[in-house]
């Protein structure tokens, strides 16, 4: 990076800071958004316990569990997507693209239309689903050695073949698939205070690790070799930084479903403003993150009233189109 570039990043870093107050301004937007809508002092006093008893109903019941397992679920993604497009040096990395996700999906489609009667342990499912699925990716890319081509290949494999058994499995069992279809779309429908309980210890693990991994991700960022010079044991640290990205992803997807994007544009949004250094782009990348699916989940369910669209169809016609206009400028390859 030339001197230049990284005067501009520093001086263009105070932006990326928006993205805190930005999270904090969602989750207000998420609780107060509805059918019943709440102004930020209603919300206030249901908090501190002084509001009206259909106010707390909804506030406690119903919007503020969802309103943080959204926040979790963003910010898990967006820490996953940043790991893996550093640790891979590719800007396309991304848990949905490389099949962690699908390892998710594929064991969520076996609970739902398989073992009807574990639907309970759905969870559980997807989130085992995604940590096998990130192992089988790196055993397959092994060969006395790993490399960011070998592992991208593998996943983009792996990927196509779990959605080929999932299509597969949802054909055999056409009639039992109307419970799977909003899970695949991915979404927040009926998220409560269970779901976010069992999220919770695995996303803040790896939340809390993600720091962690900033000075490896820049060391690893300029290649194997150099990355060697500096003292890494680079196939470690790889194995290392995929599988907290793993988990990140698996704790997102096992109370969200597929929700794609999120892990892909957040951290491109972020490097615009402040550039690769992960120091930085790490924790603004999961704050824009949260921020991003609560927004995207009150949107979808307030803005086409009586209709509630999952959030992963939203995020995806926002998500697409920056995709292609950060590929046409070439942003994607700086």
């Amino acid at each position: 990076m030339s001197l230049s570039l990284q005067t501009r990043n520093s001086r263009r870093r105070w932006l990326g800071w928006l993205a805190l107050p930005a999270a904090m301004a969602s989750v207000l937007y998420g609780v107060g958004s509805g059918s019943v809508p709440l102004t930020v002092t209603e919300i206030v006093q249901v908090l501190f316990g002084d509001g009206t008893a259909v106010h707390e109903s909804i506030v406690w019941n119903i919007r503020l569990p969802r309103v943080l397992v959204c926040l979790l679920a963003g910010a898990c993604l967006a820490a996953s997507g940043a790991l893996l497009q550093g640790v891979l040096r590719n800007p396309l990395a991304d848990p949905g693209i490389i099949g962690v996700s699908a390892g998710g999906g594929l064991a969520a489609v076996i609970a739902l239309v398989l073992f009807p009667q574990f639907g309970y342990l759905l969870p559980g499912f997807a989130f085992a689903g995604a940590l096998i699925a990130a192992l089988a990716i790196y055993l397959l890319a092994w060969d006395g050695g790993s490399s960011p081509v070998k592992i991208v290949l593998a996943g983009i494999a792996v990927n196509a073949l779990l959605g080929a058994v999932m299509n597969g499995i949802m054909v055999l069992n056409s009639d039992r698939i109307q419970s799977v279809i909003p899970w695949l779309a991915g979404g927040f429908s009926g998220r409560s205070w269970p779901h976010l309980q069992f999220m919770l210890p695995y996303a803040l693990v790896g939340l809390a690790l993600t720091p962690f991994a900033a000075k490896t991700s820049n060391l690893l960022m300029l290649g194997d070799q150099s990355a060697q010079s500096l003292g890494q044991h680079v196939e470690r640290q790889r194995f290392l930084i995929v599988a907290l990205a793993s988990l990140l992803a698996g704790a997102a997807v096992s109370v969200a479903g597929l929700i794609g994007f999120v892990g892909l544009i957040v951290p491109h949004a972020v490097r615009l403003f402040i550039g690769d250094d992960y120091r930085f782009l790490l924790p603004f990348s999961i704050a824009g993150g949260a921020a991003l699916t609560v927004i995207a989940d009150t949107a979808a369910r307030s803005w086409f009233d009586p209709l509630e669209l999952p959030a992963g169809i939203l995020l995806a016609a926002i998500g697409a189109p920056f995709f292609l206009i950060l590929l046409k400028r070439r942003r994607l390859l700086r």
